[in-house]
């Protein structure tokens, strides 16, 4: 006699994001079942055509919503993170709000609803065990959300680590391509620091393997890619899959510093900060000496950067080029 096992449902928050888009498609793949709770119904229209999604206009830093949200369900998995949130000590407002009080809500609603799992999206160099050791903000907060995700005994967390992720969608390599289609040469910040960027698709499989694992409820994931490059070597490769590389011209930190201050006197979230130089200060890079586990101990083949980003680069220089040609 078999014995069918019901798919989890889960609520995914951060699910119109990058990673949040590709991770609900995965999911909805698996057939799980998906509520992604948005502030506008506009901006996951793309996610209601996936079977076993459905959205939900909500404002999750309501307590009293955030439990209804959350009852009834198999486990929670929270994408939500931003780059810049201000100044401040350990770190500022927008980084505790988002990357701490957040999560530490939403560990709090899983207790008082009993969800037994929650999935948190952290950073490579944050250090749970060391909150204050990382010069940044950005990795200060990343490090007290890891903490503030595993605050409840009833609740088990995994928490993932990735590096700088890439894909169809993403900002990163995206923006670098772009910029080299307008510049003669790249002045570029920190261009030294190195990363070990992770697929997207990746990143999805690994939230997708633990979900559907007992035994990795309360691991570390560490997530990078099978190479490590440069900022520099990644902006090249960025404009060479473009078919627009221009020269990087690394600048020493007295420039990157007063560039990175330039920048974020602009309105809008700046191209690069202080506390971005800060955070590139650390190899982002999965630690060899690590009790975390990785992409490659869930046997996920790891996907190159040379094989995925050339597509998705080429195709978004085709776009901006059609909507020249019609003037938009």
């Amino acid at each position: 006699m078999s014995v069918s096992v019901r798919p989890p449902n889960v609520v995914l928050i951060g699910g119109t994001g990058f990673i949040g888009q590709h991770l609900a498609a995965r999911l909805s793949d698996d057939g799980v079942g998906v509520l992604v709770p948005v502030r506008h119904y506009e901006s996951a229209k793309q996610l209601t055509m996936l079977p076993g999604v459905d959205v939900e206009v909500a404002n999750i830093h309501d307590d009293a919503v955030l439990r209804k949200l959350l009852a009834g369900r198999d486990a929670v998995i929270n994408l939500v993170g931003v780059l810049h949130g201000g100044h401040g000590r350990p770190y500022g407002e927008g980084f505790r709000h988002l990357h701490v009080e957040l999560p530490r809500r939403i560990a709090a609603a899983c207790a008082d609803v009993g969800v037994p799992r929650y999935l948190h999206m952290s950073a490579l160099g944050a250090d749970s065990s060391n909150p204050s050791s990382s010069p940044s903000m950005y990795g200060r907060s990343k490090s007290d959300g890891e903490l503030a995700a595993r605050s409840q005994p009833t609740v088990a967390a995994t928490v993932f680590r990735p590096s700088v992720v890439f894909g169809p969608g993403d900002h990163f390599l995206t923006m670098f391509a772009r910029l080299q289609r307008h510049l003669p040469l790249v002045p570029l910040a920190a261009s030294r620091a190195r990363f070990q960027p992770v697929y997207v698709g990746d990143v999805a499989a690994a939230f997708s393997i633990a979900l559907a694992r007992p035994d990795l409820r309360d691991a570390t994931i560490e997530l990078g890619g099978p190479a490590v490059y440069t900022l520099g070597q990644l902006v090249r490769l960025a404009g060479r899959f473009a078919g627009r590389e221009r020269p990087v011209l690394g600048l020493p930190d007295w420039a990157a510093r007063l560039q990175a201050r330039l920048f974020e006197l602009l309105p809008g979230d700046p191209l690069v900060s202080r506390d971005n130089l800060d955070s590139m200060l650390v190899d982002n890079v999965v630690a060899a000496d690590t009790h975390a586990l990785t992409a490659e101990s869930l046997g996920i083949k790891l996907t190159a950067i040379e094989s995925a980003a050339p597509h998705y680069l080429n195709r978004h220089d085709r776009l901006d080029a059609y909507r020249t040609h019609a003037g938009r």
